[in-house]
């Protein structure tokens, strides 16, 4: 309790036991922005992940596509004629023959904006949305290959799939870069410890001399890398925070990075940032004080 003490509540002497200077109080600084400002952006990447596949998820999981295929002059009719099953066919809440202009636009992007499409043999695309209950595939299938030949359907499963688990890595990745960033810091306060209580073995022995318990030594370095790191990532969050804040947001699908930025309840993970390096940086840093204070004896 002694420790917990010095650590939240203000003790001047406590404080004047550690050396101001030196240069493992800047390294923790340091080294606590540049870890939370790779923290915040890991957390943003990941969220925006998980949005973009449940995004995919849901805009692909109720719509299919119909392509019919067929000659020139059985076109329309084979058209007419899928129409007319999609009509008759429960579960499809509704379903819409897409204009020659809507394909050519679609595929513009391949081809450009030169390229005469329309002279191509283009096949008839609907559109399908289905309701809530849905519809049954097998059996539209089977319905569309006895009196549409020509068509195929295709429900966007083999596109929904792969979209939403590369998704879904991009956000395991995110929260395992967040997992080794938070192993660097614990590495990194162990050094850091190890190398303050070495650099101050004189002092040490000298405190010892006075009366002064392992418990009070450790709580003095302790404290001081532990608001170091505090303070250190609170700048780096804030940093961060800036930096995403500028980018552009989700509305804005022309922009690289469109996105990324943190929305809503997630921006309050800005505060538990600090705190998470706070926390490892006290219990790191006073595990390791007390090993090493025991080997200095």
């Amino acid at each position: 309790m002694a420790s917990m003490k010095n650590i939240f509540l203000p003790d001047r002497y406590v404080n004047q036991v550690v050396p101001t200077n030196g240069f493992t109080t800047l390294l923790t600084f340091l080294t606590s922005a540049a870890m939370a400002f790779l923290i915040v952006f890991s957390l943003a990447m990941s969220f925006a992940a998980d949005r973009l596949a449940q995004s995919w998820s849901d805009s692909l999981a109720n719509s299919a596509t119909l392509r019919v295929s067929a000659p020139l002059a059985d076109l329309e009719s084979q058209t007419e004629a899928a129409l007319n099953v999609l009509s008759n066919t429960k579960g499809i809440a509704s379903f819409r023959l897409l204009k020659v202009e809507e394909q050519q636009a679609l595929l513009e992007p391949w081809f450009g904006p030169k390229v005469p499409i329309s002279n191509l043999p283009m096949p008839r695309l609907i559109s399908i949305e289905e309701d809530e209950n849905g519809y049954d595939r097998v059996g539209l299938k089977l319905r569309l290959a006895a009196e549409v030949p020509s068509a195929v359907l295709d429900d966007h499963t083999r596109w929904r799939e792969p979209l939403v688990k590369a998704a879904y890595r991009i956000w395991f990745l995110g929260w395992l870069s967040i997992g080794l960033v938070f192993f660097i810091v614990i590495s990194m306060m162990s050094l850091v410890t190890r190398a303050a209580l070495s650099s101050n073995k004189k002092v040490i022995e000298v405190l010892r001399l006075v009366g002064a318990t392992d418990q009070y030594i450790a709580a003095a370095f302790v404290r001081k890398f532990a608001l170091r790191a505090f303070f250190g990532s609170m700048l780096g969050a804030f940093g961060a925070s800036m930096t995403l804040f500028l980018l552009p947001s989700e509305a804005d699908q022309t922009v690289i990075l469109a996105g990324l930025r943190l929305e809503g309840f997630e921006w309050s993970w800005l505060i538990f940032v600090p705190l998470s390096f706070f926390v490892f940086t006290f219990l790191t840093a006073r595990i390791a004080s007390l090993s090493i204070l025991r080997s200095l004896t």
